[in-house]
């Protein structure tokens, strides 16, 4: 993708009502079959994905992507054939690709080492989710200077000030959390989760994400005119494992 990601997105949502965002776990249930995943969510229209490098202790995330980081490390997954296979989806795809994983990672890998890596890959950014933004500055101003983009979080329970302070800091757009826990339970879509988005625009200009719980037509309908993007993970990986990389082209395309 050549041009920057504020200029994609907007003429994306010009064009849809709601944009579509995915996430995968980089090298599950193989590195094949990440790859034909991520052709077929391109082919049935995604507007933006998240490759995750697995982790050993992903605390954001429910037993689904657990199970999915567990096995891509039982099978030997490294973070450098993930930023591999990133490079490779990037150049091929024209769509923005961030990189999704835990702090440790991006230490243990050296920090500048890891975002300078980003850039020559042609990814757009990264969501660093345990990751405070008072504890990253380091890692805010090397995105920054590498003008990437570094995604950050709201969640329920953040006070509108706080989420206004986060906005300063953030760019690309602001991934919010639609419930407490960890991704891939059930969420309510209701009027509690109306009146937090509410809150979430009033406090940032950038466009909105709304992950957690999302999975299926229903709750993407929910969410128009209400934020800008949704983002689904836990339901893609369920169907790639019930019915196999192919199936997930049809789910996706019938989610808007």
């Amino acid at each position: 993708m050549n041009m920057p990601i504020e200029n994609y997105l907007q003429k994306r949502m010009y064009e849809k009502e709601i944009l579509l965002m995915t996430h995968i776990v980089l090298g599950y249930p193989s590195w094949k079959a990440s790859f034909q995943v991520v052709e077929a969510m391109v082919d049935a229209g995604v507007d933006l994905m998240e490759l995750q490098i697995p982790f050993s202790e992903p605390m954001a995330d429910g037993p689904v992507i657990l199970r999915a980081n567990q096995r891509a490390l039982e099978r030997g997954v490294t973070v450098q054939a993930c930023l591999d296979f990133a490079q490779e989806v990037a150049e091929k795809f024209a769509i923005p690709f961030f990189i999704m994983s835990y702090y440790n990672i991006l230490f243990k890998y050296g920090l500048e080492r890891f975002i300078q890596g980003l850039k020559q890959r042609k990814l757009q950014g990264a969501i660093v989710p345990d990751l405070p933004p008072e504890e990253g500055r380091d890692y805010l101003q090397i995105m920054k200077e590498a003008n990437l983009s570094p995604i950050l979080l709201f969640s329920p329970t953040t006070p509108l000030s706080r989420m206004r302070t986060i906005a300063t800091m953030a760019r690309g757009f602001i991934y919010c959390l639609s419930r407490k826990g960890v991704t891939g339970a059930e969420t309510s879509f209701s009027a509690e989760l109306s009146k937090y988005l509410d809150r979430c625009r009033e406090a940032t200009s950038l466009p909105l994400a709304v992950g957690f719980g999302v999975k299926d037509k229903e709750d993407v309908d929910f969410l128009r005119g209400k934020a800008d993007m949704a983002v689904v993970g836990s339901q893609s990986i369920r169907i790639v494992e019930e019915q196999g990389p192919g199936a997930v082209g049809d789910f996706i395309a019938k989610l808007r």
